[in-house]
């Protein structure tokens, strides 16, 4: 975790956000694939709107995000950005995906979100995300530094 303080012009920061969003119909569809360009989209969306992206965890049906922004940006906001680039860039890259998703949405409505700030303890949500979906002997879920 960056325990930077970060300054924008009228303000000073250190908080980092735990997003999780599901796939429509929590269909398993997070391959390898799709992971490496999710990963591709984020890099984008972290430069394009100064949102810094520090670890996204795949499983089959729901990414993980741990990232920082602004608070110029409400969360609702940073969750509607990430969430509609990464829906057109997969289809776009992945049109085949279309059939198996119905109504022509990539992610559920909703989402989950958690803050962790200067006295949280980091080391807690990266054990959490390292065992989403996972049972002893199942290892699905991979997460990448971004």
């Amino acid at each position: 975790m960056n325990n930077i303080v970060k300054k924008g012009f009228h303000c000073a920061y250190q908080i980092h956000y735990h997003i999780v969003f599901p796939v429509k119909y929590r269909k398993a569809l997070l391959n390898k694939e799709i992971e490496q360009e999710l990963i591709k989209i984020t890099k984008g969306i972290e430069i394009r709107y100064e949102i810094e992206m520090e670890k996204l965890g795949a499983d089959n049906d729901r990414i993980h995000l741990l990232c920082s922004f602004h608070p110029k940006y409400s969360i609702g906001k940073v969750v509607k950005i990430v969430k509609s680039i990464t829906a057109k860039q997969i289809f776009k890259t992945f049109p085949e995906i279309k059939k198996d998703l119905w109504g022509g949405e990539f992610w559920s409505d909703g989402y989950y979100v958690a803050t962790i700030g200067e006295a949280g303890n980091w080391d807690i949500v990266i054990k959490y995300i390292n065992k989403q979906g996972k049972k002893p002997e199942d290892i699905n879920l991979r997460l990448f530094d971004l």
